[in-house]
Formats: structure tokens, C-alpha cells, sequence
């Protein structure tokens, strides 16, 4: 998010970028179309809304929860196999059901075998596994209350959660001596679409009248801050248009309309506010309307579309991760963030031609100003100013001193655990969790400390005494409770790894959770274990974890390059310097920390509970929850960066004063990043309300990132960078300020020669 300036230093460039140039230079169509029928624009953007809300309409059907695992691993190729050759893969749907006297009772075994024969002729359901017609072990309570009935649902991930949707009200509840409750992937999808459903109209509800009394207080004006707020509804609407396209191209998370549209709301007002503050500063010089309008659709409409670019590019480094779920992420990141600013640069233009001088009025709050001036603020900042001030005489100490405030912010990412998102990321009272908790503490064997073994080219038969080693090996391992062969295609008994076909499964029950390190080490220990002749294959979800883990690993210097990369062009173009992107990356990667380092104080260490509500933690932070943080953050932290840094290259240039310079872009920029880091901070940080665990951590990691990065990062630490470094800050070896210099000079050509021929 940046505010509106000018890039190109235009009022330092004679010709066409100046602000000498004529009149009919520059600016986006919607500017030209607008002083000729200003009323187009916004009639047409009307229309079009309604047909995007129509479109975005059947959204919610089309998502589905998974992804989080790494593609093209040995567990993700070991599921593969237990699916298909052994029908033994994860369930998709799983049902605890409760017997009275027991589900050894005649009754209960009548009643059982009712349920699993309704449940596997069932429309969509693929395969089903029941403890009343294999007598599984695994599958029965230790106190023998309670059993499982298991089902692998046909299709893909959101094909399971609507076949789930479909089935579960029919099967649980009571069935004479049963009682039956479900969980389960394919529930929790359809729960946490329910819930994340409701958690987004409440977040709208308590953001649209926060935002709208924050633009107010900035902005002094009603009118002006139902400006913002009218982009911010267009972009919610075609954010959820955007998903609904992208869900056909792949599998978008429940979270993405939560997250994108909260995203896009906040970045279209974020844009919204300043072309308006732009707009208003050119009235204040004295401009006359279709002046200032053309004025800020030319040089702040840039802006804001660098700006979308600058996220756009950040969201884009998340597209070589292997998760499915952190490319939908970014896809749909990307889409949104260029919508918003198509939205406010298209939109907004006519708008305030319609408005004219009108833009001022009602002022709610006038009365509570106590004779304060009335009308816009000034265009800078008596506040920001001092500060700058206070920073730039003792820029050393200051700049000491906010560093390690931000290195102890960020200090308890020091000690992060990772985990992965199960059941567990609802509230306590949902169906899944309570049943999956259930399942974890009545059962010998929870589903998610198991890990199984495939052997997909023994012979059970001729291998049978070399498997039978095997097992006693692998039993004497730590942290093995107990181990067993599959009955599903492989089969087992008596330590015999019995069945027809080729292959066999070994199913090892460990006595940790996944993401505990005890978990983590019997994965590579049973990898290591020399086995029977052929593979052997570890899956689980440990190993899941482990693996995903590990490609994340490889890739991720890849991700950061590309963000590193794209963040240093774009702020070489703009400065001409090689220093101060440079220090852009050095500084937004701390500033990022702060956010990370929230993120396991509050969620992991559960010191956040009074704060953000309850949640159920597990003692880990799910993985891909600072990936996804650090693409959205990042992004929006080098938005600050380019415009405090247009406004001081500004004033430099003009003055030769590096120190006065550093004053006048904070002064200049410090009320309106402030302004829009609080509205992005309000818009996401209303996620903090839901009872969904993920959408709290990316609310309290967003909101911490952007009000740390606009208060401390932009009003403190760079400002003392900049004044330690001094002219140092433009410095560029001699062949890249000439290639610098050519490029600015092609552009200005360029955009001469366009100006000219719009004029003809």
C-alpha cells in the first residue's frame, strides 16, 4: 500500500512529466472519460458490480480445505499406494459411534453392521472401513464403548467435502443403541467453510464502522471518507468474483475468501484514501476541479498501481512453494490486489469530478475539535514532523535503540515449533474437533500418531519370516506403542502378513503427537531401518509433516530470491540507488520478524488468549501461516518504503539537504501511512474475532506487521538510516547510474510521445 506521490519525481522533470506539462497529458482513460460524462464511470462500475456479485455468488460451493502437504514425497507417494493397491489410505469421513452396553452387544454389532452397509452404498462414498465387519483392533475403544466406521469418499478434496455435506446430517445423531457423531478432512472442510462463512460478515461488520470513523478523524469529512469505503465494497465484490474464477483453474482454501477479501478491502481503501488526500492537496494549492482531478489520476493513479504491482510481485514468490494451498493463496493475492487498484484508479477519478469542492463537507466530528481548524488537514504532519526532528539529531541512538526493540519483538520465533492444520483449527464446540479429541483420548491408536509402512513388493507369503523380523525390529524402536499388519488388501494376523496380491502394510502406532520431535525422529529412524527386500515407504502424518517441511526447505530460497529480486529492481528504478534497496530488504526482513515473533508468543506460548479468544493450541505454529504472512506483509511494507522514499528523493533533489530531506518525506508521509496502515490493520485484524484458529494468526500477524512497520520501521529506523548513511543512501557504481539514467529518460520520451498524441 503506498500513498499517493509521485514516482518519477515528475515536478523535477521538464516536458510532459512535469508540472509544467499541458494539460491533456497523461492520466488513465476513466480520467479523460470522466471530464466528459463524469456520471459513465460510476454508472458502468454500478452495473458491473452487480454483475460480479452475481458471478462471485456461488463461491463458497466451489472451496475446499487441504493443500497442506508437500506433492511429490515419499509419504505423498506412500498415501498413493495405501489408496489405490490397499485400500487403506487416510479417511476422508470418519464416525465415532457410541454403544450402550458396549459395541461387543449383540444389538450394538446388528445396529453396526446397518450403519456401515447405508454408509458404503451411499452415493460418492468409495470405500468403508467398520469394526463390526473386520473386528479391527485399532478400530474399537480401549473400554470398549465406542467404535470406528470409516469411509474414503470419491474425488477430489472439495468432491468429498460436498459428498460429506450430504451424508453426515443423515448418519449421525441416534440410531437406537448408536450414537454417532463424525469427523474427519472432508467434515472439517465443510465446518470450517461453515464457520469461516460467519466469521466473514461478523469481521465486515465490525471493520466497515471502524474504518469509516478512522477516515473521518483523518480525513475530516464524511463525504471524503465514504469515498474509500465505496472502492473497498466494489473490490470486496469482485474479490469474491476473482476466487470464483480461480476455483476452476484449482482448489482454493476455505480461508481464501476470508483473507482476500479482507485484503482487498483493505488495500482499495487504503488506495481509495489516498488518491482522495491527493486530490484534496491539489484543491488546497488552488487548483480548479478537472485540474486536480487530471493532477491525481496522473501522477498518485501511478502510484497506487506500483503499489498493487509491489504486492502482486510479493504474492508471486509463494508460487514455487510445493503446497497447493500457498498457490491458491498467492494466485488469488495477486488477482486481488491489482482488482483494488483497477477499482480505485478507474473509479475514483470521476467520482471526485462528480464531487467537485463538495468533497470537504460534513465534518461529524467538527464540534469535538474544540476550535481547532476546521477543513483538511494540512498536507503535513506538525506531529510526524517533530519526530523527525528528535530522530534525524540523534539518528545513531535511535536507530540502536528501535532496532532491538524489533530484534525482541521477534526474539520467540527463536524457539518455533511447526505443525500442520488438522481438526484442531475450529472451535472447541464443532462437531469434528470434539469427535477427533474424543477419538485421540478413547483410542489405543489415533489415526494421527500412526505411521504405515509400505512394502509395496514383498510376497507375504514367500517373505513371510523376513517380515516377520521386520515387525519385531521395527517394534523394538522408541517411541513405537504398538505395531501391526494392515487387513486391508495386505492383511495381517498373528504377525503374519497375510492377503492376496503383491505388497503389505505394517501400521506402527507411535506414542507422540506428529510435530513433536520424538515423532520426527522415529520418521527417520524407521526410513533407516533396513527392511525386507524393495522400498519401504513411511507415511503418516509425521512423515507427512517431515516431508512437507523439507521441500518448503529446498524451495524457499528460491521464494526469497524472487521477492528479494523483484523488490530490488522496483526500488532501483525508483531511487537510481543500489544502497537503498538494499537496506529496504535488510529492514523489511526485521520488521517481518516482529510479526512472526506475535505469532508463537500468542499462539504457540498461549500468551494472546485474553487477547484474540480462545483457541485450541497444539504448542506449534501451522507452517504455512508465516509463509503465506511474510508474502502478504512484505509487499505492503515495500509500499511504505516507495513512498517515503519518493517524497525524499524529492526534497533532495530540489535541496542538496540529505537531513532536511529525511524530515520533509516523514513529515510529508507519516500521518497518511499511519492512516493506512490502521485501516489495513482494522481490516485484517478483525479476523482476530473468528473462531477459527488460522484466521486469527494471519489477523494478528497482519495487523502487528503493518502498525510496527508504519510506526516504528518508517518513523524511526529508516529515518535514522537514512541520516547515518547520508549521501551514501544515492550511491550507484558509474555504468549503473548511466544504464539508470537511460531508462528514466526512454520512459520520459515515451511518455512524451504518447502525451503529444493525445493532444492531436
Amino acid at each position: 500500500m503506498t500513498p499517493p506521490g509521485d514516482l518519477d519525481a515528475a515536478a523535477l522533470t521538464p516536458g510532459p512529466l512535469g508540472a509544467g506539462a499541458p494539460a491533456r497529458a497523461g492520466g488513465p482513460a476513466a480520467g479523460r472519460l470522466g471530464r466528459a460524462r463524469p456520471w459513465l464511470v460510476p454508472a458502468a462500475a454500478a452495473l458491473l458490480t452487480l454483475l460480479l456479485a452475481a458471478v462471485g455468488a456461488g463461491t463458497s460451493g466451489r472451496l475446499a480445505n487441504g493443500g497442506y502437504f508437500a506433492s511429490g514425497t515419499e509419504s505423498a507417494r506412500a498415501d498413493r499406494l495405501l489408496a489405490d493397491r490397499f485400500g487403506a489410505g487416510a479417511p476422508d469421513l470418519v464416525l465415532l459411534v457410541r454403544a450402550e452396553g458396549g459395541v461387543d452387544s449383540e444389538r450394538a454389532r446388528e445396529e453396526g453392521l446397518r450403519l456401515t452397509r447405508r454408509l458404503a452404498d451411499s452415493a460418492g462414498v468409495a470405500s468403508v472401513r467398520s469394526y463390526w465387519t473386520g473386528e479391527d483392533a485399532q478400530l474399537r475403544a480401549e473400554d470398549g464403548t465406542a467404535a470406528l466406521v470409516t469411509a474414503d469418499l470419491a474425488g477430489a478434496d472439495r468432491d468429498a467435502a460436498r459428498t460429506a455435506e450430504t451424508l453426515v446430517p443423515r448418519l449421525t445423531g441416534g440410531h437406537g443403541a448408536l450414537t454417532v457423531s463424525a469427523t474427519g478432512t472432508a467434515w472439517v472442510s465443510v465446518e470450517a467453510k461453515r464457520y469461516s462463512g460467519a466469521d466473514l460478515v461478523r469481521a465486515e461488520l465490525v471493520a466497515a464502522p471502524l474504518t469509516l470513523l478512522l477516515l473521518v478523524l483523518a480525513l475530516r469529512s464524511l463525504v471524503a471518507a465514504l469515498v474509500p469505503l465505496l472502492i473497498g465494497a466494489v473490490s470486496v465484490v469482485g474479490t469474491i468474483a476473482v476466487l470464483r474464477l480461480l476455483t476452476y483453474a484449482m482448489p482454493v482454501s476455505v480461508f481464501a475468501m476470508n483473507l482476500t477479501s479482507a485484503l482487498g478491502f483493505g488495500l482499495a481503501v487504503d488506495y481509495g484514501l489516498f488518491l482522495v488526500t491527493r486530490y484534496r492537496e491539489e484543491l488546497r494549492d488552488g487548483r480548479p476541479v478537472e485540474a486536480a482531478v487530471r493532477r491525481t489520476a496522473r501522477r498518485a493513479g501511478r502510484t497506487v498501481l506500483v503499489s498493487a504491482c509491489a504486492v502482486a510481485l510479493s504474492m508471486s514468490a509463494l508460487l514455487v512453494l510445493p503446497l497447493s494451498f500457498l498457490r491458491s493463496m498467492a494466485c488469488a493475492g495477486m488477482a486481488v490486489a491489482l482488482f483494488a487498484a483497477a477499482a480505485a484508479t478507474l473509479l475514483v477519478p470521476p467520482v471526485l469530478a462528480l464531487l467537485g469542492t463538495r468533497i470537504d463537507r460534513w465534518d461529524p466530528l467538527r464540534a469535538l475539535r474544540r476550535g481547532r481548524a476546521a477543513g483538511p488537514p494540512r498536507p503535513d504532519s506538525p506531529f510526524w514532523r517533530r519526530v523527525a526532528r528528535t530522530v534525524t539529531r540523534r539518528p545513531l541512538w535511535f536507530g540502536l535503540a528501535c532496532a532491538a526493540v524489533l530484534l525482541l519483538m521477534a526474539s520467540p520465533f527463536a524457539h518455533v515449533r511447526f505443525g500442520l492444520s488438522d481438526d484442531r483449527v475450529l472451535p472447541a464446540g464443532s462437531e469434528a474437533h470434539r469427535t477427533a479429541d474424543a477419538i485421540r483420548a478413547g483410542f489405543a491408536a489415533p489415526a494421527d500418531r500412526t505411521l504405515a509402512i509400505v512394502l509395496p513388493d514383498v510376497d507375504p507369503a514367500r517373505d513371510a519370516a523376513t517380515l516377520r523380523a521386520y515387525e519385531r525390529d521395527v517394534s523394538d524402536q522408541r517411541s513405537v506403542r504398538s505395531v501391526g499388519w494392515a487387513r486391508s488388501g495386505a492383511g495381517a494376523g498373528s504377525g503374519e502378513a497375510a492377503g492376496s496380491g503383491k505388497g503389505a502394510v505394517l501400521m506402527v502406532a507411535g506414542a507422540r503427537e506428529p510435530y513433536t520431535r520424538a515423532a520426527q525422529d522415529l520418521v527417520r529412524t524407521l526410513r533407516a531401518l533396513p527392511g525386507p527386500p524393495g522400498e519401504h515407504l513411511v507415511t503418516g502424518r509425521a512423515a507427512l509433516l517431515a516431508d512437507t517441511k523439507d521441500a518448503v526447505r529446498a524451495r524457499l530460497p528460491l521464494a526469497a530470491g524472487i521477492a528479494a529480486a523483484t523488490t530490488w529492481l522496483m526500488l532501483f528504478v525508483l531511487t537510481g540507488s543500489v544502497v537503498l534497496p538494499l537496506k529496504a530488504l535488510l529492514i523489511g526482513a526485521l520488521s517481518l520478524g516482529t510479526s512472526f515473533g506475535a505469532l508463537v508468543f500468542g499462539f504457540q506460548d498461549e500468551h494472546l488468549r485474553p487477547v484474540v479468544g480462545d483457541f485450541t493450541s497444539t504448542g506449534t505454529v501451522e507452517m504455512t501461516m508465516p509463509l503465506l504472512l511474510f508474502a502478504i506483509a512484505f509487499g505492503l511494507a515495500i509500499d511504505y518504503e516507495i513512498f517515503l522514499l519518493s517524497r525524499v528523493r524529492e526534497h533532495y533533489l530540489l535541496t542538496g539537504d540529505n537531513r532536511g530531506a529525511v524530515v520533509e518525506g516523514v513529515a510529508r508521509t507519516g500521518r497518511l501511512v499511519t492512516t493506512g496502515a490502521l485501516a489495513v490493520a482494522v481490516v485484517t485484524g478483525a479476523l482476530v474475532t473468528s473462531g477459527v484458529t488460522q484466521l486469527k494468526l494471519l489477523g494478528t500477524g497482519l495487523a502487528t506487521a503493518v502498525l510496527v512497520d508504519a510506526v516504528l520501521v518508517r518513523g524511526v529506523l529508516v529515518p535514522a538510516y537514512l541520516t547515518v548513511a547520508g549521501r551514501l543512501n544515492w550511491w550507484a557504481p558509474g555504468w549503473v547510474a548511466r544504464l539508470h539514467g537511460r531508462f528514466r529518460a526512454r520512459l520520459a520520451s515515451e511518455r512524451g510521445r504518447l502525451a503529444s498524441e493525445r493532444g492531436r
